[in-house]
Formats: structure tokens, sequence, C-alpha cells
């Protein structure tokens, strides 16, 4: 069966390094200047060269995003339904060989965490796990998505990658929207970084957005953990798939998340760091390549560059996060997958957003 990784398989990632730090000023401008921005205009606005021109891209991706989106910022809030994870992976708190103290949350203990979100005025969620498909299995989480439909208008899921099959069984049962982030298009780091369990198989997690597409769950996420590898090298695979998924499943929504690496049990300290300068200019890119992504920004930055960034392209704002099992409603003692940055409460994120003329909205409208 024909799929992205046919196309992947096409590139090289050393001569598309090479190609990206090639980029001079006069392909930045081309860029800016471009009617209809492609892949070769969007190595130039990642690059180097890129970076003394981030005022033009900010000031225009403001403007992409208000045309098609309005003054409206989407919040959203991940639900933590277990912390059990088969896999070792060297960033990830969650990760099999850390001692920590597990937990997989109870039919009532999900709904203490629901009225806690509700209680924040939220009317969708995003729903995560570690990946233990064993316990955390498509049982778990069709009894998961019947106990919390009623009370969410859509539900998203930030699990382990699944067969279509499972999927197209959870979507009659609410499942609005998956995420699934490949954490790097490196192959060999990749295998470095996932030494054992089933994230160890790299074509199966690249496959998995064609699985989605082929089930049809309404909307998929895409990312890379910044800071495993080269970002600009590994942000530009993600705009190579977005563009196949687009052009593949075109009824189907998208949406894209920018993670850096953030401290964690057993942490890994970054190969390589990106500075916020480079993160807007990550985010002004995507926007001038793709005027209908949703660009998502989550509690891992903190509350001073958040509340710059949101004008310069962001749709949807994480508020009010924990990033642990039972974390909203009573315990505070289970282990959390990453430190967050902004801790502040999801009223006061409203407010920030209102201030500076945006209307945040509590529910993902399809």
């Amino acid at each position: 069966m024909s799929g992205f990784k046919n196309i992947f398989d096409q590139y090289n990632w050393d001569q598309v390094k090479e190609s990206i730090y090639a980029k001079t000023a006069t392909d930045v401008e081309q860029a800016l200047h471009a009617r209809k921005r492609n892949l070769e205009d969007f190595k130039a606005l990642l690059s180097p060269a890129a970076l003394p021109y981030l005022g033009p891209m900010a000031q225009l991706s403001r403007q992409l995003t208000q045309q098609r989106f309005g003054n409206t910022m989407q919040l959203y809030i991940p639900l933590y339904l277990s912390n059990e994870c088969q896999n070792i992976c060297t960033y990830c708190g969650f990760s099999l060989d850390n001692k920590i103290q597990r937990k997989t949350l109870a039919p009532a203990e999900i709904l203490q965490e629901v009225a806690a979100i509700k209680k924040m005025g939220y009317d969708h969620v995003l729903l995560v796990t570690g990946e233990a498909s064993q316990t955390v299995g498509l049982d778990y989480f069709k009894q998961a998505l019947e106990l919390i439909r009623p009370h969410f208008a859509s539900i998203s899921m930030e699990v382990q990658p699944m067969d279509e099959t499972e999927y197209a069984a959870l979507i009659p049962l609410g499942l609005h929207a998956v995420l699934v982030y490949q954490e790097t298009y490196h192959r060999e780091d990749y295998k470095l970084h996932h030494p054992k369990g089933r994230k160890s198989n790299f074509d199966y997690r690249l496959e998995t957005p064609d699985r989605l597409g082929r089930a049809g769950v309404h909307k998929i996420g895409l990312g890379v953990l910044i800071g495993l590898e080269d970002w600009r090298t590994d942000s530009f695979f993600t705009a190579l798939h977005l563009q196949y998924l687009e052009r593949t499943y075109w009824q189907t929504k998208y949406s894209l998340s920018f993670p850096r690496l953030r401290p964690c049990s057993g942490g890994l300290p970054p190969k390589v760091v990106m500075n916020d300068r480079e993160l807007v200019q990550l985010i002004c890119a995507y926007r001038l390549l793709d005027q209908e992504v949703e660009l998502s920004l989550s509690t891992r930055e903190n509350e001073t560059f958040r509340d710059n960034v949101v004008k310069l392209g962001i749709t949807a704002i994480s508020a009010g996060s924990r990033t642990n099992p039972g974390g909203y409603a009573a315990d505070t003692s289970s282990l959390e997958q990453f430190e967050i940055s902004d801790e502040r409460n999801a009223a006061d994120i409203a407010i920030m957003l209102r201030k500076q003329g945006y209307e945040p909205v509590w529910k993902d409208w399809f």
C-alpha cells in the first residue's frame, strides 16, 4: 500500500540539511514575496539566512492567521489517563526504565478529572497516556471514550499508534482528533532514542497518519520533539509530511505543535538548542507555507514568551495543564511526563487573551 514512506524514502537527511543551510538572503526575499510558497521557499524561511527577516515574517504571519482564523484562540487541555509505558525513550519521564510510581485512572477517577476540567470551562479534551497497549489499549480507550463523551463536544487523543481498524472502532465513540508526533525524522537518531518497545519501530510510527487518514479521523496532529536533532531539517520533513497528507486526505484537518525538550525524570539534555527567536521563526515559516493548518503552543513554554507569540500565527494554546494522571482532581504524587513552564490557570490565560483582543474558544469547532 502506497503512503508517505514511499515519498520519505526518496529524501536524504544530510542533503536536505545542506540545502537549507545553503539558502541566501535572496532566497528568503523571494520566499517572502512569493504568491504561493513551496517547500523550497519553506527551506529559505527556515534557514539561518531568514533570521534578519523575522520582523517582516512575523507581520505577514499575523496577517495571514487573522485572515483565516480571525481574532479567536482555541484553548485546550490534556487529561492524562495513565503513565504506564512499555517503551524506553531517552527523553521521557514515563520511560519504562524510570523507577517511578505508575498509575492508570479507574472510571471513577476519570470522571473526577472530567468534572475538574469542565469546571474550568472546557468543552473539549485531549486524552494522553504512555504507550502500554496491554493495560491501556483499545478496550481501555473504548471504556474511557464512553465515559467522557457525554461531557464534551469533542475528544482528541495522544496515545500509542494503533492499527487502522482500531481507530475506526473509536470514531463512533466520539474520537475527533489524534496527535501523533514522529519525535524525529532522522532514522538513526530515532533508533538511538527509542531502543526498546513498540515505539522503536520507526516505519510503523511514520505510517500512523496514513492509517488515521484512511480510518477517517477528523483531525490529525503532527510534530517533532525539538532538541533531538537539527530542528530545521526535522521541520522540513514535518512540512513534507503535512503537504502529502493534505493532498491525500483532503477532507481531514491538520494541526502542528512545537514541543521543545523540557526537564523530566531521567532527563536528556537537548542535542540542539533552539532559542526563542528561532521558535518564532519556525512558527512564522509554517504559517507562510500553509494558511490552513492549526498551530498549537503548549505550557512547555514560559508565560512571557507565550503572551508575545500568540499574536504571530498561533491558533491554539493550552492552559491550566497537568501532565500527571489524576493531577486536576486529587493526585499530585504521580510523576509528571515533563515539567510545565507556564503555570497560570485557564481563567488567567483567558484574561490575557482578551487583553490582547482575542476571544478564547473553549470548544474545538468542526
